[in-house]
């Protein structure tokens, strides 16, 4: 675990601060105002991207999976991964990964006070041997499960993306899923704010759609496949109309064969 040092913003806690959560700091709220400033979408972008994975959880606990892998899941939030999955599977089994020290300490409370089906994983999410290793005591990796990386690809290039994923997928039984969004933008105030917080935060990158759409590569892709998160509705006729703007939440659902 990082060392812990709120004048300094963390991912966790911005993200936490721009879904309107209480749980960060001074220097947080300070940079999540400054992204903001810088790229307005990013204040429906992040809400956006919870409203995805919400819905993919649900539609691939519909699938019959019934164990979760959420990585750098960040601080709890609602609805949260568990919750979402528990609605539809009550023994829905979730691990969460993390190693921002206030997101560990939230989701390890979270847990004390009752939450059955919940692992807590203190850990870098870039080190997929440590991670799978921690996590085998609570799931069952030989049976079908879902991997989360809401948010966290892009603070990776996408060829370090994409080894991160194989170093997860190649420890996944056939029937699996995995889920991913980045947020992404176009223009000039995309370029800026992507500075702002490789600058302020943490590294970022800006994807393509097609680049993004190789971190699927050697897997299925579910329909509608790559798109903005608010178009992602499994079995829809016609993708739901959304308003222009240059900033997303581009996201996917890949099943592993």
């Amino acid at each position: 675990m990082p060392e812990f040092d709120p004048r300094t913003p963390s991912i966790a806690r911005v993200y936490d601060y721009l879904l309107g959560g209480k749980d960060n700091f001074a220097a947080d709220r300070e940079m999540g105002d400054r992204l903001v400033a810088v790229f307005p979408p990013a204040a429906d972008v992040v809400p956006e991207n919870r409203q995805f994975l919400s819905r993919a959880v649900t539609w691939v606990a519909n699938q019959g999976v019934g164990q979760f892998l959420d990585l750098g899941c960040g601080l709890p939030t609602s609805p949260s991964t568990h919750e979402t999955a528990q609605a539809v599977a009550p023994g829905a089994l979730v691990a969460y990964v993390d190693n921002d020290p206030v997101a560990v300490s939230h989701l390890r409370a979270l847990v004390e006070k009752g939450s059955p089906g919940v692992t807590v994983v203190d850990g870098d999410a870039g080190d997929p041997g440590a991670i799978l290793a921690a996590v085998r005591p609570a799931l069952d990796l030989a049976a079908p499960a879902c991997l989360i990386m809401g948010f966290l690809l892009h603070f990776y290039s996408p060829a370090a993306a994409r080894a991160l994923i194989a170093g997860y997928a190649a420890a996944l039984a056939p029937g699996s899923y995995v889920v991913i969004s980045n947020v992404r933008g176009d223009g000039e105030v995309a370029d800026r704010w992507f500075g702002a917080y490789s600058s302020g935060v943490a590294q970022g990158h800006n994807y393509p759609p097609a680049e993004f759409a190789t971190l699927f590569d050697g897997m299925e892709l579910v329909p509608p496949g790559v798109v903005d998160g608010r178009q992602w509705h499994p079995g829809w006729s016609d993708l739901p109309a959304v308003p222009s703007r240059d900033g997303q939440a581009i996201s996917g659902v890949a099943r592993v064969n």
